[in-house]
């Protein structure tokens, strides 16, 4: 008997062979499902997708057609250091001192209030001297002379910026002939200076001087260490011991002001100069405390 033939109920799964009977290039191939479905649903993504790979392309072609860098050798910065120094005017070791000092140095200006002295036309007081200080804290501390203060009743203090203060004595140093003075009021962004060190210093270093001789400026003179431990008698015949010898100009007025090396530190302050007549103007030789000394004014134990 025969057998009644048996069907499946799921469709039918054609065949992935070609049809044999059919041209080979009826159609053409059908682009896979996934791509085509990408390519529909969001045709800017894949632009974009597309123009970054064709931009890598073009940009790997690029790197690879540059010629290799040469490697720097030592010789090539030598010649690039000497060519900027024979083209380019760098500022001198002076310069950038002073620069360094410069907002840290002020005016110490001497009054006498006394009723019975003769008053100015301005009808102030009379100036018992002029001399030069530098700011050493942000409080306005101020290191000087002695003998810039001395015999004042007021003391008026003249900043770099421009700004004028009262200021009091809050310590002296006779054998050395320094004084701590300290202003009422002080300007904003006060910069103190930097203290250095004697410890290495040897005649023939460079150092600059900053102050106010015979009341100009601030003026900057620069000069060097003529030697070291030095000492000098002073008109009231004391004599100042372990001074710092320097070559920088120096005048009336200098006193008190700030004597640095080429890093714009105070290394010492000036305090006289040798001229055997009376003319008290520079010949060559001053002299300063070291910082050393004035650490001591200040109560700070040596460096």
């Amino acid at each position: 008997m025969k057998r009644a033939a048996l069907y499946s109920s799921r469709p039918a799964i054609r065949s992935a062979a070609p049809d044999s009977s059919s041209p080979a290039d009826a159609s053409p191939s059908p682009v896979p499902f996934f791509r085509w479905r990408v390519w529909q649903r969001h045709p800017r993504v894949a632009l974009f997708f597309a123009g970054v790979i064709t931009a890598s392309a073009f940009f790997g072609v690029f790197l690879l057609s540059l010629p290799s860098q040469r490697a720097l050798t030592q010789d090539d910065i030598n010649a690039a250091v000497l060519h900027t120094l024979s083209t380019q005017e760098l500022p001198s070791r002076a310069l950038r001192a002073a620069q360094t000092i410069g907002p840290s140095v002020v005016r110490v200006r001497g009054f006498s209030d006394d009723p019975e002295d003769p008053k100015d036309p301005k009808g102030e007081a009379k100036s018992t001297g002029v001399g030069s200080g530098v700011v050493i804290s942000e409080e306005g501390v101020i290191l000087t002379n002695l003998h810039v203060v001395q015999g004042s009743k007021k003391l008026m203090v003249t900043f770099a910026d421009g700004f004028e203060a009262e200021a009091t004595v809050v310590a002296v140093q006779p054998e050395n002939d320094l004084a701590v003075i300290k202003a009422v009021k002080i300007p904003d962004d006060l910069q103190p200076a930097t203290l250095g060190s004697t410890g290495n210093l040897m005649p023939g270093d460079e150092v600059v001087a900053v102050g106010f001789p015979f009341g100009i400026g601030p003026s900057v003179s620069a000069g060097v260490i003529s030697g070291m431990n030095r000492e000098f008698r002073t008109e009231g015949k004391s004599i100042l011991r372990g001074l710092i010898q320097f070559d920088a100009a120096a005048n009336p007025g200098n006193s008190g002001g700030p004597l640095v090396n080429m890093s714009g530190e105070v290394i010492g302050v000036v305090t006289a100069i040798l001229n055997p007549t009376s003319a008290r103007t520079f010949i060559g030789i001053a002299f300063a405390a070291t910082i050393e000394s004035a650490g001591t004014a200040l109560g700070i134990p040596p460096f």
